[in-house]
């Protein structure tokens, strides 16, 4: 029997095997959002691993055993849907975009890739060419490079510090047989979710995951996250033929379930929130040293990061740093006034409800609670805890959090021309 519990238009199921269905009922839209979520991503693979999750997601479009890699995209796009995924360092996501109508179809087809993917060999060679141009891609650009490498410095001697993509020594090296043995480890049903958002029926998602997972049997659960290794504050110079200097300086910071998360949200919220925030005010508009600049937030289970980033002239690099060290100093010794804290909040509560004019926005925060909470975090849920930050629990916050010994610098200048 399946384990079924609602909440209001939010329904959830756990079949025999332990594959989950969550859904969200949205009558009032003609489109459905659906995603296959795997709770794995890069950092539940070996050294010699890297880059593996990846290249699978790149590989399950590829063909199955009754589809080819044609079929697999034109079952959708004739349909009227758009077809796609992405992998991260903890979860991989496969998902369909379409009318409502073509629920089926586009269970049909995730379900199938999902499950009787055939990495034909000549494909596999010619994707390995495809993801090694795309790590070119990342490396030609700046910005993807230099928060590649800050990463690298925070996660030091952890998967989590690895490029998702990976290393061309890796890719160019994986076998077929491996990729078949990677997914026999991971791709089990209770590592998978079916999430659905949009004019949706709960029981009819129910029949088609049944129908289509029925062969999947329940196994045992095998979580197994790397132990994290120690944090050390360093600094990182690099060169690259660009002309202009990126720099991001941060540390490690606070996981998806972190009690703290809030006021963390909030004090990032108050530095680069927007035009009006104190970096953007501060840096850019009174000084003119930067075109971006932004503080950016990225949680894990266990940990995450937080830093600010910005490009300038190599000219200003001293000032832009000691300008945003002068900003972590104010966070640390004053309160946020009144007005500004309040309107930090009214910011971070109009993104979560204006996030929710999309089905896509919907069907990933269905997933994602369910990775990261086990249960539906509801909005009114998120909305109460960050009202009940307060201006002295953001300064209290910051001044163990905004530490300068445990920050982490990384420097990307521009190469000597001679």
């Amino acid at each position: 029997m399946e384990n079924i519990s609602k909440l209001d238009n939010i329904n959830k199921s756990t079949l025999p095997s332990g594959l989950r269905i969550v859904t969200e009922n949205i009558d009032s839209v003609r489109s459905i959002s659906v995603g296959i979520w795997v709770k794995t991503g890069s950092r539940h693979e070996r050294d010699e691993e890297a880059g593996i999750t990846h290249f699978l997601e790149h590989m399950l479009f590829k063909g199955t055993k009754t589809r080819s890699q044609f079929d697999i995209s034109s079952s959708i796009e004739a349909a009227g849907g758009m077809l796609n995924a992405f992998t991260s360092s903890e979860y991989t996501c496969y998902y369909v975009r379409c009318l409502d109508s073509e629920l089926d179809t586009a269970v049909n087809v995730l379900s199938d890739m999902i499950l009787n993917s055939n990495f034909p060999k000549k494909e596999i060679v010619k994707e390995k060419k495809v993801v090694i141009e795309e790590m070119k891609m990342y490396r030609d650009s700046p910005e993807d490079f230099i928060f590649e490498e800050f990463g690298a410095q925070v996660f030091e001697n952890h998967p989590l510090g690895r490029p998702i993509i990976g290393y061309e020594s890796t890719v160019s090296a994986f076998k077929r047989d491996e990729l078949f043995d990677y997914m026999s480890q991971r791709y089990q049903p209770w590592n998978i979710i079916i999430s659905v958002a949009g004019n949706v029926d709960h029981e009819q998602v129910l029949k088609l995951g049944k129908n289509y997972f029925n062969g999947q049997k329940k196994g045992a659960n095998k979580e197994d996250k790397s132990i994290l290794t120690p944090y050390t504050p360093q600094k990182k110079i690099l060169t690259r033929p660009i002309e202009q200097t990126h720099y991001i300086l941060g540390k490690r910071s606070l996981s998806t379930s972190d009690d703290e998360r809030y006021k963390l949200l909030l004090m990032q919220t108050v530095l680069s929130g927007g035009m009006s925030s104190r970096l953007h005010q501060n840096i850019r508009e009174k000084y003119g040293y930067c075109y971006a600049i932004q503080a950016f937030i990225q949680s894990f289970i266990d940990t995450g990061m937080f830093g600010v980033y910005v490009g300038t002239d190599k000219e200003y690099l001293d000032h832009v740093k000691d300008l945003i060290l002068k900003e972590f100093d104010i966070l640390r010794g004053n309160n946020i006034p009144d007005k500004e804290l309040a309107e930090a909040k009214s910011q971070l509560k109009g993104k979560l409800l204006l996030s929710q004019e999309s089905m896509s926005n919907r069907m990933t925060r269905l997933a994602k609670s369910e990775i990261y909470f086990d249960r539906y975090m509801t909005l009114d849920e998120l909305i109460e805890n960050i009202d009940a930050v307060n201006a002295d629990d953001v300064r209290e916050f910051a001044q163990d959090f905004l530490n300068e010994k445990e920050i982490t610098e990384t420097i990307l200048l521009p190469e000597n021309k001679n």
